[in-house]
């Protein structure tokens, strides 16, 4: 490498191994730990490429990038912060920066990005920072929410597709509002649709709408496409989506226009799409159930959220948010203690994030104190059935005795205690949720014929469906 590279940051340490490594490599080093200087030396033409923290004593360095770009709009500016959040990631892209690297780093990366900044010319367009000072529905700090964050940075200025993938309770929906929020098409329209949910002959009209016409009478109805026009579309569970309507939305993307249901007038189509989903698409295309055209339409930039196991560090700054949210939602005000944090960090959670938020939540309600302790939390968990010890198997023992023997193990748990109120509600649901699911995976996902064998309205199991949060997949038999 030849050139020479300013690094800025207040850390000694971080300034002493930064410029002996990139010495080693070849460069000319000038350090500092103020933002001022920095900008001094900016002004007298110093240096070739920056390395910048962001918390300097005298300030943040984000705030004088877009002075940095305007009067020298060819220097590589490359930002490192330990604040690992996506508004810093986002406002690193947005004030002009060539990369950001969250701390702590790989040495060998940012050398390797410090290259490729010096022999390469990048002319970042400048952009106004309208997100400082604005927030996220998206918190935590750890390492695998990082590449989350930097490539949603880079996407928030374009209009390229977006597959999110990841388990049920992970947060596709945030990721895909934030993408809209934060982005050019961010004055428009965001609208979801939930594929899952949809019976397999309405999915065109939701999607694209339907003209009907009969003697003296003509009507239409206005698809989720039309609703989107200037905005964003997100797809989510796209995996569901029939064959038939994985070959009009592919014609819809090709061709950027289409007709609705029944109808002639060619509409246009100004929409992002956004798609989400749990299943394993690759496994569907080799099932032959899922287009590979459509598949690679859609995975132009893919985006894989962690399961909260894999993030288990972010449940401390999880827990808080949630919190601060019941409080605004108008509940009492509540802290937890570390203690209790530490309870939860030892939780399996297979609902994800979204099973937390539901912890929390109850706790936010009943917890009699200010502060949650790690008694609290372990009360809370112990008081949902399916804490309970598995009875034993038997045979010839009836529906109604394993309930019982398994409720008798609750109220055991309990001791002298009563368990917390609203015990018929939690039952019930514990009850109904393999009901439904089970049955879902006996009809091979067929909606129409769940009803039918459990002997409900069908609007009914679409609402149960979505209350309980099962996932649906069409034309598998799971058991």
């Amino acid at each position: 490498m030849d050139g020479t590279v300013i690094v800025a940051d207040d850390d000694r340490t971080i300034r002493t191994v930064l410029s002996q490594a990139l010495t080693r490599a070849g460069c000319r080093v000038r350090s500092t730990g103020t933002i001022s200087t920095l900008w001094r030396w900016v002004e007298e033409g110093e240096g070739d490429v920056i390395v910048t923290d962001v918390m300097m004593p005298d300030g943040d360095a984000l705030d004088i990038l877009p002075a940095i770009k305007k009067r020298r709009p060819d220097l590589p500016i490359i930002v490192m912060s330990a604040q690992n959040t996506v508004m810093t990631a986002i406002r690193a892209t947005e004030t002009g920066a060539y990369e950001y690297l969250p701390k702590p780093f790989d040495l060998k990366d940012l050398l390797t990005t410090v290259n490729k900044a010096l022999n390469q010319n990048t002319t970042a367009p400048q952009q106004e920072d309208e997100t400082q000072g604005e927030s996220l529905p998206l918190i935590g700090r750890s390492p695998a929410m990082q590449e989350v964050y930097r490539i949603m940075a880079r996407l928030m200025h374009t209009d390229l597709g977006v597959m999110i993938t990841g388990a049920s309770g992970t947060g596709k929906e945030l990721v895909a509002q934030a993408l809209h929020s934060f982005g050019q098409r961010k004055k428009g329209p965001f609208i979801a649709v939930n594929l899952a949910t949809i019976p397999a002959d309405m999915i065109e009209i939701e999607l694209f709408g339907s003209e009907r016409r009969s003697p003296g009478v003509d009507s239409s109805a206005i698809g989720k496409f039309e609703q989107a026009d200037g905005g964003t579309l997100f797809l989510d569970e796209v995996g569901d989506l029939p064959l038939e309507a994985q070959s009009r939305l592919l014609r819809v993307l090709q061709e950027g226009e289409f007709s609705r249901v029944g109808g002639h007038e060619t509409i246009i189509s100004d929409v992002r799409i956004i798609a989400a989903t749990h299943q394993d698409l690759r496994g569907l295309i080799n099932e032959g159930k899922f287009r590979e055209d459509l598949f690679y339409r859609l995975n132009v930039v893919p985006i894989r959220l962690p399961t909260l196991q894999e993030r288990i560090e972010d449940v401390a700054d999880l827990s808080r948010h949630f919190l601060q949210l019941a409080e605004a939602q108008g509940l009492p005000r509540k802290i937890i203690s570390k203690e209790a944090i530490e309870v939860l960090k030892q939780q399996i959670w297979t609902g994800n994030v979204r099973e937390l938020e539901n912890l929390i939540n109850r706790l936010a309600v009943l917890c009699p104190d200010e502060t949650i302790s790690a008694k609290n939390v372990t009360q809370e968990i112990e008081a949902r059935p399916s804490s309970a010890l598995a009875p034993t198997h038997n045979g010839a023992e009836s529906l109604s005795t394993s309930i019982e023997s398994h409720l008798k193990r609750y109220f055991d748990l309990h001791g002298n205690a009563l368990p917390p109120a609203g015990l018929y509600d939690r039952i019930l649901k514990e009850v109904e949720l393999p009901l439904i699911a089970l049955s879902l995976a006996a009809t091979r996902g067929n909606q129409l014929k769940t009803a039918e064998l459990l002997g409900i309205n069908r609007n009914t199991l679409r609402k149960k469906i979505a209350s309980l949060d099962i996932q649906v997949t069409r034309g598998k038999k799971l058991m």
